[in-house]
């Protein structure tokens, strides 16, 4: 008969040390400031422990609890039911493929596969520097610029698998890597504590922004009312028709046509390999 051992209960978790305690009191006072009721304040809370040690640990756990008066276990259900808490050790930076079903379709599938090889680690799992951890994600939200992968939630797009191996390559090595758009890259742990709610105080880092693509931006235009002019859709692997005349909303044909009938470029990552929509079988 086995011989099944259900050992020893787990310990209390142990409390941060009192200068790091301190510290984080004196930030969990202000994020609590903001909510008529303090257990609202449980999402940026676990942001700011996350913030700590890049993933919420036991220790950060106790202490949203005790902040805001909640059982351990009211704190651990919100915590594992979200995966933007990290419950294990992880990178600097957070790679996610998005394999949803544009993404794959358009490559992403692809993508995740070369990183995994080009790394050797799986899904949720980290480099042995450190560096990076490698996920799929299920949508990224920026469908018009697919496949897409980010880095710490900014946006790379239009990705190839060369040109995401080059991206996590000079991630490891330290080489400067700027987003395709929005907010210069930052740490793990910085984007946590700019999610708790704390300003990002670098030059420039609150100007940047991330636009929409030319389809998403055409579907506002329509939604305010504004009159499209008639087009002919190209076919896939047709040329874009950019000598046809503005319509009264001022675009021209071409620009209605979403990233996947235009062909463009990848990221400024990877210059050399054009995006161009692939032929499909039969065409």
């Amino acid at each position: 008969m086995t011989d099944v051992s259900l050992g020893m209960p787990q310990l209390p978790a142990p409390d941060y040390p009192a200068d790091v305690r301190a510290r984080l009191e004196a930030d969990a006072k202000e994020v609590v400031a903001r909510y008529p009721d303090s257990r609202s304040a449980l999402l940026p809370l676990l942001h700011l422990v996350q913030s700590e040690e890049g993933h919420v640990t036991r220790t950060g756990m106790r202490f949203c609890a005790e902040v805001l008066g909640l059982t351990t276990a009211e704190v651990t259900a919100v915590a594992t039911f979200y995966t933007m808490y990290r419950r294990k050790p992880s990178g600097d930076y957070q790679v996610g493929v998005c394999t949803n079903t544009l993404c794959a379709v358009m490559g992403g599938d692809a993508i995740f596969e070369e990183l995994k090889e080009h790394l050797g680690v799986g899904n949720d799992e980290t480099t042995e520097d450190g560096k990076v951890t490698l996920e799929h994600i299920e949508c990224n939200a920026a469908c018009d610029f697919a496949p897409v992968v980010m880095v710490n939630w900014e946006f790379f797009d239009n990705q190839t698998p060369q040109s995401a191996k080059r991206l996590v390559d000079d991630l490891r090595a330290g080489r400067p890597v700027e987003p395709t758009r929005g907010a210069p890259l930052c740490t793990y742990k910085d984007t946590a504590r700019i999610l708790a709610g704390f300003p990002d105080e670098r030059p420039g880092a609150v100007e940047a922004t991330g636009g929409a693509g030319p389809a998403s931006l055409v579907g506002l235009r329509l939604a305010k009312g504004e009159t499209a002019p008639a087009r002919v859709v190209s076919p896939r692997t047709g040329t874009p028709h950019d000598e046809a005349p503005a319509g009264p909303s001022g675009l021209s044909p071409a620009e209605h046509q979403s990233s996947h009938d235009a062909p463009q470029r990848t990221a400024q990552s990877d210059p050399a390999h054009p995006a161009d929509p692939a032929t499909e079988e039969g065409e």
